[in-house]
């Protein structure tokens, strides 16, 4: 049987940010973004920092005030104390132009800024602050993300369009017209950078809507008419699994198209719930088109008739909980860890098979079945667990399994 793959990465610029390498080929680099008030330094050190441990290689927060932009500087110190160099992005909006001029440490503390070219100014005075802010890039060697919106479009531009448009022997549709808007706009605006002296390899592109299909459409021409580093990302995708859903929709698509460099899954937390939750599913969506790999995952059946039981859902929770509690150390001292493919089956239908494809699985009996739980290492059949410690018995077989096939040459 053959494997299908996916398309040749898209050719493009590579751009350091801090210290992480984007585009050139580079893995797909995971980003996030907080949503804490900047200016609040306590609350947005944690929020990085989970972030971080959850494995947010880029991490951007809003810079709207006077007060964020002079906290910004202290955020990047506190991190650095904990051990803590992610790279921070500050957005800007509207006055970015004015908040890097008064406040340089923070000009110099960040390790990229984020401009939108349809709020960065209005009539006339867009050229000049969108320029303010590139010379600013450029004082301080810093590299800028141009990323469009389609809710905060240059209106000037769209109207542009829409007039060139009716010109037309055969009109385009409006969404049409709105796509190549923000593809203009995102392309024009690099053009004008690099006019300006800004490398064309301090530039990252993004063109962003809330449609699946529109999103698809707007990369594929982004990036067949541009060779910066692109980043992706559904902006305003919702909550839970409508969010999930639709960004993986479109994500897949493009990144199977070899199309995309970073990517954020912007996810609207439920109340009282983690932000990490978009950095996750960003893993787990690059790890399942077999793209990067960052923790073991873990295959399990959806049960039916045959497993009345609970047990394999809570075994298949507990086995996944572990394996990402354990990863942060098993990086360091057990490097490969994260490609181990493990198995949690519930009943005997399908439960050896599968458990056969895994580094590690367990067939757990089904309803009727005999109350034996045979464990495959390898593909072969290793040892039969029995009684009220499966759960501890097959974890220990994990933690087994990586210290001796991970651990480091002379440990």
């Amino acid at each position: 049987m053959t494997t299908a793959v996916a398309q040749p990465r898209r050719v493009t610029r590579e751009v350091l940010i801090g210290s992480v390498r984007v585009g050139g080929g580079r893995p797909v680099v995971v980003q996030s973004m907080t949503n804490t008030d900047t200016a609040d330094v306590a609350s947005t050190v944690k929020q990085v920092a989970d972030l971080w441990r959850a494995g947010s290689e880029l991490v951007r927060v809003t810079v709207n005030n006077p007060e964020s932009a002079a906290a910004v500087p202290r955020i990047v110190e506190k991190l650095a104390m904990m051990g803590i160099n992610v790279p921070i992005v500050g957005d800007f909006h509207y006055n970015g132009h004015q908040l890097l001029t008064a406040e340089p440490a923070c000009a110099e503390a960040l390790a990229k800024y984020r401009i939108n070219p349809g709020n960065v100014g209005f009539g006339k005075k867009r050229d000049s602050q969108f320029g303010a802010i590139i010379e600013l890039a450029m004082r301080y060697s810093k590299p800028v993300r141009i990323g469009v919106n389609w809710g905060s479009l240059d209106q000037a531009l769209a109207a542009r369009l829409m007039d060139e448009n009716h010109l037309r022997d055969e009109p385009w549709d409006a969404g049409r017209v709105l796509r190549e808007a923000l593809v203009r706009s995102a392309i024009d605006s690099a053009a004008q950078a690099v006019d300006m002296g800004l490398p064309a390899d301090r530039i990252v592109l993004s063109a962003k809507v809330s449609g699946v299909q529109e999103l698809i459409a707007v990369y594929r021409d982004l990036a067949a008419r541009s060779d910066f580093p692109l980043h992706l990302g559904l902006t305003e995708a919702g909550m839970g699994s409508k969010g999930i859903v639709a960004s993986t929709a479109a994500l897949a698509v493009l990144m199977q198209e070899g199309i995309g460099d970073t990517i954020r899954i912007s996810l609207t937390p439920e109340p009282g719930g983690s932000r990490t939750q978009e950095v996750i599913v960003a893993q787990e969506l690059l790890q399942t088109l077999g793209l990067r790999a960052f923790t073991p995952l873990v295959t399990a059946c959806p049960g039916c008739g045959r497993t009345t039981s609970e047990f394999f859902q809570e075994l298949a929770q507990t086995v996944q909980e572990h394996v990402r509690a354990r990863m942060p150390m098993w990086k360091v001292s057990h490097p490969g860890a994260e490609h181990l493919t493990l198995a949690v089956m519930g009943c005997v239908v399908n439960g050896p098979g599968e458990s056969r494809h895994a580094n590690i699985g367990i067939s757990l009996p089904g309803t009727g079945e005999a109350p034996a739980a045979p464990v495959f290492i390898d593909g072969q059949k290793s040892v039969t667990l029995r009684g009220d410690n499966i759960a501890q018995e097959f974890v220990a077989l994990i933690d087994d399994y990586v210290d001796r096939k991970y651990a480091r040459s002379g440990d």
